[in-house]
This record gives structure tokens, C-alpha cells and sequence, in this order.
């Protein structure tokens, strides 16, 4: 009888598997052993060549200031733009000095907005082109409306509608009626508009002539007035002119031969004055 044979399983739980253990200070020793090959490479390559450090670190600094460079000129540009746009005035030192004689056919390319201070200019000057009334003041600038040959419009309007390539402005007869505060603000705005509608004009704007002697409104204010305008022209980018110093005697009060002692109106002579003081003082 044949013998039966016995056959035995081994299962798989108990079948034998290699066994891999993981080793913390074995992964410790590999990363030092790396980042000393590393470092002793570097050290190497710097020894051999001498300006290894000057290359790596100059490399650097080139590409942040060409980063910070177009940042600068990305931000820049845009009111390097403006300011070219608006005016060349912003290098121009106000008030304006004295300049080469223009010819007088010059004034008759300007155009004067005034009240009741220059509102005879046309009378005895080459300068005829006035948007004017005795009406008119610092104070009321923005909302006087006046008569003219496109209709009744305020001063700033009318400009609009001429477009002139120069622009002077004598502002401020209703001094000592009208508040110091609003005459500026007013007068600010004024020119803000004008400056910002007529971008290739130049605009100037003209200081007050000086009071006569034993007038009511002191020179004082009237130079503190004029300080005020000279502050909208270099804030506003245009051009101020000092008509005052034109006009003014030595004893600080407008000279006799420019005011009439009766009226109070400023003569022929200061008329012209100020047109000669316009032709020498020009951008």
C-alpha cells in the first residue's frame, strides 16, 4: 500500500519578508555629508577665481536697481507727462524777470481778463482783447456773467470759447469789500479751470498795482494779496508777473504820475507802463 504523502503550507503570514528600517541619524549623516561636498566646491571655485564673490553679488544688485529703476519710471512717467503737458513753466522762477523787449505787436495776441483795474487798457495800449467789466472781481470770477459777442457768459466761458494763446489776468479791485478768503479761493479756481482747459496757453497772472497815499486799503494787505497770487501761479503752473513794483514809488505807495488824484483811476502813463512792463517780462 503507498504511503500518502504529507504536504504542508507554509502561509503567507508566516513567510519570511526582508524588512527595511528606517535610519533618522542615517538621513542626518547624508544631508551633512552633501552640504559639506557642497560647501567645499564653492570654497574651491572661489579660492581659484578672485572675482567670484564680486560677480555673484554685483549680479544681484544690476537686477534690483533695473527692477526699482522701471518701478520708478512706471510711476513717474505719467506726471513727468502732465507737467510737460501743462506748461515748460515749472523751471521758470516766478515772478517772471526781465526778459528781451518783445515787439509790440505782441499784445495783440494776448488777451486781458480784468475788472475795474486795467478795464481802460484797451484805451491807450496795443493790448484791446479784454474780457472785462467794473463789475467783476476775485470774489465773483467763477459766476459774473457779462455781455459779449458770444453772449452772456462768465469770464472763464468766454475764454473757452476763444481759446487765446496767452492769457493775462488783473484780479482783485473788490479788495477791502470782499472777504481776503474768498477772493483767493475764488481766484484759485479760476485759474485751475483756465490752466486745465487751455493746456498750451500760457497764462499770467498780474499782481495788484500798489494803493495811492491815504488810501483805505493799506499796501500792506495789498502785498499780502499779491504774496497769496504769486502762491496760485507756482502751484497752478503759471507764470506771475510783479505789475506792483512797476507802479510803485519810492515811498512804497503807487507814484503820482501813475493815479489820478481826483478819480483815483489809474492814468495813460500807467497804462503804458504796464504794457512796456508786460514786453519786458515775458517766457
Amino acid at each position: 500500500m503507498a504511503k500518502k504523502k504529507s504536504i504542508t503550507r507554509i502561509s503567507d503570514k508566516k513567510r519570511g519578508r526582508p524588512k527595511i528600517r528606517f535610519s533618522f541619524c542615517g538621513l542626518i549623516t547624508i544631508f551633512m555629508l552633501s552640504f559639506a561636498t557642497c560647501f567645499i566646491l564653492y570654497m574651491v571655485a572661489a579660492n581659484f577665481n578672485e572675482n567670484f564673490f564680486s560677480d555673484e553679488f554685483e549680479n544681484v544688485v544690476v537686477e534690483d536697481k533695473t527692477s526699482a529703476e522701471q518701478n520708478s519710471e512706471s510711476s513717474g512717467g505719467s506726471a513727468d507727462t502732465e507737467q510737460n503737458v501743462q506748461q515748460s513753466g515749472s523751471s521758470v522762477t516766478n515772478p517772471i524777470g526781465q526778459s528781451q523787449p518783445k515787439d509790440a505787436s505782441y499784445l495783440g495776441s494776448c488777451c486781458l481778463v480784468t475788472d475795474n483795474t486795467l478795464i481802460d487798457m484797451g484805451k491807450y495800449t496795443g493790448l484791446t482783447d479784454i474780457i472785462g467789466s467794473g463789475e467783476l472781481g476775485a470774489a465773483n470770477c467763477n459766476t459774473y456773467t457779462m455781455d459779449s459777442s458770444y453772449g452772456t457768459k462768465t469770464a472763464y466761458e468766454i475764454l473757452q470759447t476763444k481759446k487765446p494763446e496767452k492769457v493775462y489776468i488783473m484780479l482783485g479791485d473788490d479788495i477791502g469789500t470782499s472777504s481776503v478768503d474768498d477772493m483767493i479761493s475764488n481766484y484759485t479756481e479760476f485759474v485751475k479751470n483756465v490752466r486745465g482747459y487751455l493746456t498750451g496757453a500760457d497764462i499770467y497772472i498780474m499782481q495788484l498795482p500798489p494803493s495811492g497815499e491815504g488810501s483805505a486799503i493799506d499796501n500792506g494787505v495789498i502785498n499780502e494779496f499779491n504774496t497769496k497770487l504769486l502762491t496760485i501761479a507756482n502751484t497752478n503752473n503759471v507764470y506771475c508777473i510783479d505789475t506792483n513794483t512797476a507802479l510803485k514809488g519810492v515811498d512804497g505807495n503807487i507814484s503820482k504820475e501813475f493815479i489820478d488824484s481826483e478819480s483815483g483811476a489809474l492814468t495813460e502813463k500807467a497804462y503804458k507802463t504796464i504794457a512796456d512792463y508786460v514786453l519786458c517780462h515775458t517766457v
